[in-house]
């Protein structure tokens, strides 16, 4: 009795899917080019940490002592500005002598850190905005992570050998699109920690010694963790642009040309689209609480004296779900068209 063959027609499983998951996930790790990147991400933060211990100094007492006289000399002479203001007799007199000559300087306006030179390290001050760099910088690195990842597929056509071990397409990218959204993710949670680490060396060789400001650890957490989101999907928008297109080098293009002369050329001729724009959303979407976009400088025909232009409030979950939205639809098109174009 012999065995009957298959009908031709009849794929086969390649084997589970956690299988093709760790496969990708080793192809993913033997990359040269995701290994460069990362070495030189960590050359680059280990370089920026040596700077700025060079550049940031603890304040002495007698450093502090200067700073405070400096203040003191500063509200002097801003005060003795404001009286001669207030003395003068061609001030208008319908206009509030606050509103003239300002209001009275007083020494709590000024920080001392503005005042010692080199100045101390101030993580009440800086700790959002090293969480922003932390998410942009990682997020630059995955986008060509994503890029090269799936871009050496099709210029190598290892991508069509693939398809001979585990024809069904969608598991194909499904798998390698989990792999790059896990790698940046992990990626951007090392940024955020990275910089964590480095502002706590900062603070304790070179900080301020103030104590932080009420609710800063939250708001740090919040920054930190959109910023990790921020990085998991850049890494799977260039994961998804070059699959849309097949070449590393033509998705650098097309997203070199869109941020640069597309959104620039909006934001001139259509400036109410700006809360629609990439690079606005990504600004909007790190800062704590979103971010205020003016959609109008220019004030229309017959406009009152006291006008003031639009503004638009762009929240954190305004950019969070457009970029979210932006990503799947370059990443659903690149899988749609991998089902219908012919892989060759």
């Amino acid at each position: 009795m012999t065995a009957l063959a298959p009908p031709p027609d009849v794929v086969r499983p390649a084997g589970p899917f956690s299988g093709l998951l760790t496969a990708e996930v080793h192809r993913f790790l033997a990359r040269r080019f995701v290994r460069l990147l990362v070495a030189l991400a960590v050359v680059a933060g280990l370089v920026g940490l040596l700077i700025a211990l060079l550049y940031f100094r603890a304040p002495t007492a007698d450093r502090l002592a200067a700073a405070r006289a400096a203040i003191d000399d500063t509200v002097a002479s801003q005060e003795q500005y404001r009286q001669q203001c207030l003395r003068d007799p061609s001030r208008p007199a319908d206009a509030a002598p606050e509103d003239y000559c300002g209001q009275p300087a007083r020494a709590s306006d000024y920080s001392v850190g503005d005042f010692l030179d080199p100045p101390p390290f101030s993580l009440g001050q800086v700790g959002d905005g090293g969480a922003i760099g932390a998410a942009i910088g990682a997020s630059a690195v995955v986008f060509l992570i994503g890029a090269t990842f799936v871009g050496a597929e099709w210029s190598s056509r290892s991508m069509v050998s693939l398809l001979f071990w585990e024809p069904r397409r969608g598991r194909v990218l499904g798998a390698k699109a989990l792999v790059v959204l896990g790698a940046s993710a992990v990626i951007g949670v090392v940024a955020q920690l990275g910089w964590l680490g480095a502002a706590a060396l900062l603070r304790a060789v070179a900080g301020d010694g103030q104590a932080l400001p009420h609710g800063f650890w939250s708001q740090l957490a919040g920054v930190s963790g959109r910023g990790v989101l921020l990085t998991a999907l850049v890494g799977l928008l260039g994961f998804g642009l070059t699959n849309l297109v097949r070449n590393t080098g033509a998705a650098l293009g097309v997203a070199f040309v869109y941020l640069v002369i597309a959104e620039n050329a909006a934001r001139a001729l259509l400036p109410r689209s700006q809360p629609w724009l990439v690079t606005e959303n990504v600004a909007a979407l790190l800062q704590h609480g979103g971010m205020r976009i003016v959609l109008d400088w220019n004030p229309p025909p017959g406009a009152p004296p006291n006008w003031q232009p639009p503004e638009y409030l762009v929240t954190n979950l305004h950019a969070g779900l457009l970029l979210g939205a932006v990503t799947v639809v370059v990443a659903g098109a690149g899988i749609w068209l991998f089902h219908r174009r012919d892989v060759s």
